[in-house]
């Protein structure tokens, strides 16, 4: 996954792109093995990942060569290299970027290479449903969640069931400042860090990124400064990273962080009995968090012939036989429903993140596509408006949906 993920695009790039790879069709297949790129670095070649592709690679009749970069570097080094033709064969990409390199014409859809998805859970599929075409597979997701620390709760006589909505957790909160403790930390910086945190507010007040100023919106926000206003959460937030606030939460300190499961590891680490909550949603229930995760996909090829065998590669590197030892290593929850099943009876603690999953919504979903940026750009900054207390709430999101609309 992103776990920060950043999706500035340059659209000359993109243009640029369409017209290398439409000036490649009818050329001969570029020689040599084939290449996948992926944001995997941590992973070297011993790794279960790195001998997934290898067999995939085999599997399909061709040799091939791995890359890894961090995320950022990926995206922007994609963007080169389809200027130049020189794109990888298949490309492991964070999936809010898919729909912009789908309709720059980088990548080739499902139904051009053959790939299946046939068995990927619909909404985790949906940031790769471009104007009805599909583009790539998801290898896996992951979300957010509220993390619990037993200690606090319990020295503050909060029980963690009781945590349903907003208003309870409002009255956890109260509680535990009360009692001398420190209530809950996230990470509302000024980057598409802060729009992913706030998000699951945003959508779990009802509210819809095609109007950021809407009364549930502005309730979402004024949550969430209502909590540093009353000292239940710190004024650190404004400039948290999501490693920073989970900083903050393994001091021992706090009883609530709001982070992902790519910290599962940490919080066994932590030295502390903790626990995990789904992110209330305003009226009950559970909120729909933003996905994070990557798409394998197929950037357009040399011939259509080796789109085919890119797609062969792409379809072995996300089927179900594969695919449970990869999203294990990157701590995701599978795209899988049937995958995801295996992972609970092998690990229960992981229930509530595949029951998170099961309602997350992709960022580019509700045919946002690359519109998305420009939406959570407004959004973000709005959000530290009002938290700074440099504008009340209504006005931050009056402002951020005014910018938003005129850069349509």
């Amino acid at each position: 996954m992103q776990r920060h993920p950043i999706i500035r695009l340059l659209s000359a790039a993109v243009a640029a792109a369409t017209l290398a790879a439409c000036s490649s069709a009818g050329t001969a297949p570029a020689a040599g093995p084939f290449t996948v790129w992926d944001p995997y670095p941590q992973f070297d070649a011993s790794s279960a990942w790195a001998k997934v592709v290898d067999k995939c690679g085999a599997e399909a009749g061709v040799k091939v060569t791995r890359q890894a970069f961090d995320t950022t570097d990926l995206t922007n080094k994609v963007l080169l290299a389809a200027q130049q033709n020189t794109a990888p064969n298949v490309l492991v990409v964070d999936n809010p970027v898919v729909s912009t390199l789908a309709e720059g014409g980088v990548l080739k859809s499902n139904a051009d290479t053959g790939l299946d998805a046939a068995q990927v859970a619909p909404n985790l599929l949906a940031a790769g449903d471009v104007k009805g075409q599909v583009y790539g597979v998801p290898i896996g997701a992951n979300t957010l969640a509220l993390y619990y620390n037993k200690n606090v709760l319990t020295a503050a006589g909060v029980d963690p069931a009781s945590v349903r909505d907003w208003a309870s957790l409002d009255a956890a909160l109260a509680k535990v400042h009360a009692v001398g403790k420190k209530g809950i930390t996230f990470s509302a910086i000024g980057t598409e860090e802060g729009s992913f945190q706030f998000l699951p507010w945003f959508w779990g007040s009802g509210a819809n990124l095609t109007d950021l100023a809407s009364a549930g919106a502005v309730s979402a926000l004024a949550q969430w400064k209502s909590w540093l206003d009353k000292g239940y959460a710190p004024n650190s937030v404004v400039g948290n990273t999501q490693t920073t606030s989970w900083q903050e939460f393994a001091t021992g300190e706090y009883a609530f962080a709001e982070n992902g499961t790519w910290q599962l590891q940490n919080a066994k680490k932590a030295g502390f009995p903790y626990g995990v909550l789904a992110i209330p949603a305003r009226a009950g229930g559970a909120a729909p968090a933003p996905t994070g995760g990557e798409f394998v996909t197929v950037p357009a090829q040399s011939s259509p012939d080796t789109e085919k065998t890119a797609g062969k590669i792409a379809s072995c590197l996300t089927s179900p036989a594969n695919v449970l030892d990869s999203d294990t290593a990157l701590t995701y929850v599978s795209a899988v429903p049937s995958v995801q099943e295996k992972q609970v009876a092998a690990q229960p603690e992981l229930k509530v993140w595949v029951d998170a999953v099961k309602v997350a919504k992709g960022r580019t979903g509700d045919n946002l596509g690359t519109r998305y940026p420009r939406i959570s750009e407004p959004l973000w900054g709005a959000v530290q408006a009002a938290l700074t207390g440099a504008k009340a709430p209504d006005a931050a999101l009056a402002a951020a949906q005014a910018t938003a609309a005129s850069a349509k």
